[in-house]
């Protein structure tokens, strides 16, 4: 039996020989033997069966095909370590809304280039990168959106989109290059509303079930805060009917808008216990013996890098210089070197870093994660 790579699986060699499956976001750790034989089936001729079970398995999961495919396939460059997997880039400032807490404060005109964008994400594939979460600001009110989004299927990554949904009309759904949507939902209408601007709920909602009616993958984001603390068991239930693929919960940080209206934030001892709402895989998980965000990079809209969009006023360096000069100064946290050392670290990871460096240092505690641990 002759055997082909699927198109939309991707070999790449991070710290263990892996496939990483564009279209489900799954991740296969491969030995040396494996990887071998998964090259030799991603050449257009393909290649023989050889291990039954193997084979079986690939077939079963959908990484191997019976049926040709000719595909243009990334190059296979050994990652850095860490490597860099998933990928922030803040593609401009613009934005149609004003959302009371949101981070980045005042809205801008900063925007990278589309050129600039497309030698972010060659090299981005070359350092054997998976997933692509392109932000703002708003992302579709970059002035080249549209080239930018014709230009995504060139690269082996999978593309995540941020976004209000406020311009997520038809015309755009159906030619969005995306292979997921991440809608922010912060609460039901009134509790969304307050946040975002009155109507913008019904607005988005509408965007998400078009969306899901034309077969894309939605995902949701939530921001506690005191306005919505009554929706949580609706919005689970809700999410779920909708097959909303992950939710993801989190408490905003004192930054930006969010200094103007300190009456939108709540103390741990109240929004802790809301962080167990949610569900799905994490965004950027850590590594093993590691706080959160190991393998994640943001790149701002002025071209600076950082450990991810919180450490904006820090940066690693610009991109000028390319994303592997950056990625090597960018620091990673220890969980050994945390003031944490409850048994629950290993599963809370430190919580936010920058939330915690707020509170008064890097190695300081996340109040919020302890409260939803029961540690506080």
């Amino acid at each position: 039996m002759r055997l082909w790579l699927n198109a939309h699986i991707a070999l790449k060699m991070l710290e263990t020989p892996s496939a990483y499956d564009i279209s489900t976001d799954e991740l296969y750790e491969l030995d040396d033997e494996g990887f071998m034989f998964l090259q030799s089936c991603a050449s257009t001729d393909g290649a023989e069966s050889r291990n039954r079970e193997f084979t079986d398995y690939c077939l079963e999961e959908g990484i191997l095909t019976t049926e040709r495919v000719s595909a243009r396939r990334p190059p296979i460059e050994q990652s850095p370590e860490p490597s860099l997997r998933y990928l922030e880039l803040q593609i401009t400032r613009r934005c149609n809304l004003r959302c009371a807490h949101c981070y980045i404060g005042p809205h801008a005109e900063d925007e990278l280039s589309r050129e600039t964008v497309r030698s972010v994400l060659a090299e981005f594939e070359r350092m054997q990168g998976l997933r692509l979460l392109l932000t703002g600001g708003e992302p579709l009110l970059h002035r080249e959106f549209k080239a930018i989004n014709r230009m995504l299927p060139e690269f082996a990554l999978r593309t995540v989109l941020f976004t209000n949904g406020h311009l997520l009309s038809d015309k755009v759904l159906g030619s969005l290059n995306a292979h997921e949507i991440q809608v922010s939902i912060d609460g039901i209408e009134e509790g969304h509303d307050m946040l975002r601007g009155k109507g913008s709920y019904k607005t988005a909602l509408d965007a998400i079930r078009r969306a899901l009616d034309r077969g894309l993958e939605v995902s949701v984001s939530t921001m506690v805060h005191p306005g919505n603390l009554e929706d949580f068991e609706k919005m689970d239930e809700l999410f779920r009917s909708m097959e909303i693929r992950d939710w993801t919960v989190d408490v905003p940080c004192l930054e930006g808008n969010l200094r103007e209206n300190p009456e939108h934030s709540l103390e741990p001892a109240v929004a802790g216990k809301y962080l167990s709402y949610g569900y799905g895989g994490a965004m950027h998980a850590g590594g093993p013996g590691y706080a959160c965000g190991r393998h994640l990079m943001s790149v701002m809209a002025d071209g600076s890098a950082a450990k991810c969009a919180f450490y904006a006023d820090s940066p690693a360096g610009n991109i000028r210089e390319g994303l592997a000069g950056c990625w090597g100064r960018v620091p990673h946290y220890r969980l050994d070197e945390l003031e944490c050392d409850c048994e629950f670290l290993e599963e809370c990871r430190g919580g936010c870093r920058y939330r915690a460096k707020t509170l008064g240092s890097e190695t300081q505690r996340d109040l919020y994660r302890c409260v939803l641990y029961g540690k506080i």
